[in-house]
């Protein structure tokens, strides 16, 4: 059995054969959840399912679902496009006011949304849909087309998904890249960073940075301070575990002077701007918890949260972060 649900940050998923509903649903005294999807093998576990979550739980049973990420493609009206081999034009800058409004705005935004919710397993689209998502306050008719460029990705990579699979090993690793003065309106660049532990992705991120970086070192770095206090993070809740990481956390970075920054005490008048990130990534990696090298150009897995990638690249890293077509079938509808 299957139980999915979404609270104020997260969605989180089970597998489970006994279920102890107290122990899987307060998890944290702060939960507040938005929605529940339960998926049985037959009708009559999902009702003892659901009866013992009543028993716990204020909550109201809204019924069969008829409405979910499967279906995003029927919704846009797209089911007999033609599928796209990229879900992002490697030469695609969205402007602001580049296009006309579009018609429907409740749509971009419902797609949009939903489509927020598919990075969690398809995280080859983190980037173009971070694209589509920063100008959901005003679509324009070029962020709609960007929008179904990722709908025709999608109808032709149906069978893909993320893969957790067993792993002997015990290695936490980092890559990192920038994409400097990305944006076509502010010229903030967008960062982006992927972590693994053994050969599982376990943490991504595609995100605009918040300030304007003078040069692609600086941005470069604030790449690699992002990633390095993620990985602080992970290694403390993998110590509170009882899953300690015996070695180092590798941050990978393709910028020789970032890289130089890391490890060099020596303060100059261009590193000013990126002081407290300096002293922070330089503490980490003087304390050996931390070393950030340079990645040759076939392993810049982060490349694909930056940037829009050639297809032959795009496949490539995609099945280096363990997105492939799933092995399982669900069978049976009712």
């Amino acid at each position: 059995m299957l139980i999915t649900y979404r609270d104020c940050r997260s969605c989180y998923t089970w597998s489970i054969h006994q279920l102890d509903v107290k122990n899987v649903f307060l998890h944290g005294s702060d939960s507040v959840v938005d929605d529940i999807m339960l998926i049985a093998s037959f009708d009559s576990l999902r009702k003892h399912i659901i009866f013992l979550l009543a028993n716990e739980f204020a909550m109201k049973d809204l019924g069969m679902l008829h409405y979910f990420l499967g279906i995003i493609i029927d919704r846009a009206g797209m089911s007999s496009c033609k599928p796209s081999h990229t879900p992002f034009d490697t030469a695609c800058k969205l402007g602001t006011l580049d296009s006309p409004p579009v018609a429907d705005i409740t749509l971009y935004r419902s797609l949009a949304g939903a489509l927020q919710y598919l990075t969690f397993t398809r995280p080859d689209i983190s980037y173009a849909v971070q694209q589509v998502c920063l100008h959901i306050h005003d679509p324009r008719e070029s962020h709609f087309l960007a929008l179904k460029s990722i709908i025709r990705y999608l109808k032709g990579t149906l069978s893909l998904g993320l893969h957790l699979l067993s792993s002997p090993g015990s290695t936490l690793v980092c890559y990192t890249d920038d994409d400097w003065v990305g944006c076509a309106d502010s010229r903030h660049s967008t960062l982006g960073y992927c972590a693994f532990l053994g050969d599982n992705l376990i943490s991504l991120l595609a995100k605009r940075q918040s300030t304007l970086s003078p040069s692609n070192t600086e941005a470069k770095y604030h790449a690699v301070a992002n990633a390095v206090a993620e990985t602080c993070w992970l290694r403390n809740l993998l110590l509170e575990l009882h899953y300690p990481i015996p070695k180092a956390t590798l941050v990978y970075c393709d910028n020789i002077s970032a890289i130089y920054l890391s490890g060099n005490p020596v303060q100059h008048q261009l590193t000013k701007h990126i002081e407290i990130d300096i002293y922070f990534v330089r503490e980490k990696v003087a304390k050996g918890e931390m070393r950030v090298v340079h990645v040759p150009f076939r392993f810049k897995f982060a490349d694909i949260f930056t940037k829009g990638l050639p297809h032959v690249l795009l496949d490539e890293f995609r099945y280096n972060l363990s997105v492939r077509s799933s092995l399982a079938s669900i069978e049976g509808v009712y």
